[in-house]
């Protein structure tokens, strides 16, 4: 990040004694932490715009992929134009595929090892705190740039243990290529919606996971994903298995420059956590704000296993964002915990899907959402229990935020109960920022601007607490960024 002076630092520790550390935090944020770019003429190789077959035949040469997956992109294509638009959410007619690359490429080949990575990437990645975090804490990293991994690292004492983490186009050519044929697109299949069918024609790079019986991972693995190019698609696919009794966590962040053009994010990602197995998985997306987030999360439990999901969504011009879970099997649970913040010029509709199935299931959503400048936040949820869900249990809490009469949020929570013995709830609020609150923290010498963003800050706490500490830091530092000017 860009810092300050010396001397705007001493005047930011200096406005109050209070929490010196997090004023001179505010101070050093810069607003255009995220928004560099490297020039695209310099070492990249970009497919022409648009999605015919020849484009995806193309592209599956490209890739160099085994015959199935080239008849399977083709499926999907013909799919894709068979589908409408989905309209159950905001409007996405400022997308035009024709004017959407969806592959570009750096002219390097994915590195093992970070100082082998070309200078303009391993700077980007740098400025993101990749590297530095996998020393620090992490058991894996991956770091995708626009469509392909450039970086791929395991350590060695999980390796051992029998995980599995490589890119995912490794997996569909390599020694796990039957495994993948076996899960691929199984829970999110092409023809669930055109966006999904998009996704299986021209998929690109991604994380594939596989953790063995009874293995724990005690630190986590993560991916990040940058999109760098302008007027292109990032469409990565991720898929994690965790198998009986193990643990794992897994950690996303994704991020990209601001264009005038549209880009297009439609990822995919599918998560099969096995008997007593369990795995969270947690996201940071900050998108630009030129961004059109399409992306598609969907997770299967079995007996006794546990999914958690923590999302926090900062990013994006539009968003379709609804992690779904099915818990299959008996005594299987799920929390999902994710937080929305929408500022001028963007309309996100996210929220979560719970499908219960086996019996004694148990689910929990809890959401917030923030808007601002005229932003538009949407909360859609989805419960069912299935006949067979038997003593299942659901609740749903979601609360909104609004600062300011110009801006908008909504609640539309749907539950759909086939048996009678089953405990579902739901609550909803929305409000804004008591006045009386500001005035309390002003009267201890803090500014009105900073009063209110320590008090997003704390409504936001429920998701920043259950994320690892390098990105609760990164989430409330992406608040304090679309605090600034209240």
């Amino acid at each position: 990040m860009n810092a300050v002076s010396k001397d705007s630092q001493a005047q930011a520790i200096s406005k109050s004694g209070v929490n010196e550390m997090a004023d001179q935090k505010i101070q050093e944020v810069d607003r255009s932490f995220y928004d560099f770019k490297d020039d695209e003429s310099k070492g990249f190789y970009r497919m022409k715009e648009g999605l015919t077959k020849e484009i995806v035949e193309q592209l599956s040469e490209e890739k160099k992929d085994p015959l199935w997956m080239r008849q399977f992109r083709l499926k999907c294509l013909d799919i894709y134009n068979s589908l409408k638009v989905p309209d159950w959410g905001p409007s996405i007619d400022g997308l035009d595929m024709d004017r959407i690359t969806n592959y570009v490429r750096s002219k390097s080949d994915m590195k093992g090892n970070w100082e082998d990575v070309p200078e303009e990437i391993k700077n980007t990645f740098d400025k993101l705190g990749i590297p530095q975090a996998e020393r620090e804490s992490l058991a894996g990293v991956g770091a995708q740039y626009d469509s392909e991994l450039v970086y791929h690292n395991l350590q060695k004492e999980v390796a051992d243990q029998g995980v599995v983490y490589i890119g995912f186009e490794d997996a569909v050519s390599g020694e796990y290529q039957d495994m993948v044929k076996e899960y691929f697109m199984k829970l999110v299949p092409p023809t669930d919606h055109k966006f999904a069918a998009l996704h299986g024609a021209v998929w690109s790079g991604g994380s594939f996971v596989y953790v063995p019986k009874g293995v724990h991972v005690e630190v986590p693995l993560q991916s990040y994903f940058r999109l760098n190019a302008k007027g292109a698609g990032q469409f990565e696919h991720t898929l994690i298995i965790v198998d009986e009794g193990a643990d794992v966590h897994f950690i996303e962040g994704c991020s990209a420059p601001k264009y005038n053009v549209a880009n297009l994010h439609a990822g995919c990602v599918e998560l099969y956590v096995k008997k007593n197995a369990r795995l969270r998985y947690s996201t940071i997306e900050n998108w630009s704000k030129n961004m059109y987030n399409l992306n598609t999360k969907r997770a299967i439990v079995e007996e006794g296993g546990r999914m958690e999901w923590v999302s926090g969504s900062f990013g994006s011009h539009v968003s379709y964002l609804y992690p779904t879970t099915i818990l299959k099997g008996d005594n299987s649970h799920c929390e999902f915990t994710g937080i929305t913040f929408a500022g001028a010029g963007q309309n996100l509709d996210t929220g979560a899907k719970m499908i219960h199935i086996g019996k004694n299931t148990s689910s929990y959503i809890n959401t917030k959402s923030i808007s601002k400048g005229g932003g538009i936040s949407t909360y859609r949820s989805s419960v069912v229990i299935e006949k067979t869900a038997k003593h299942a249990k659901a609740s749903v809490d979601c609360a909104s935020l609004m600062l300011d009469d110009i801006s908008r949020s909504d609640t539309i929570p749907a539950m759909d109960v086939r048996t009678a013995d089953a405990d579902v709830g739901h609550e909803a609020k929305i409000g804004r920022i008591s006045d009386e609150a500001v005035f309390y923290l002003m009267s201890r010498g803090i500014s009105e601007s900073e009063a209110r963003a320590m008090i997003v800050s704390g409504f936001a706490s429920p998701v920043s607490k259950e994320l690892p500490l390098e990105y609760a830091a990164e989430m409330n530092n992406l608040i304090k960024l679309e605090m600034e000017g209240m």
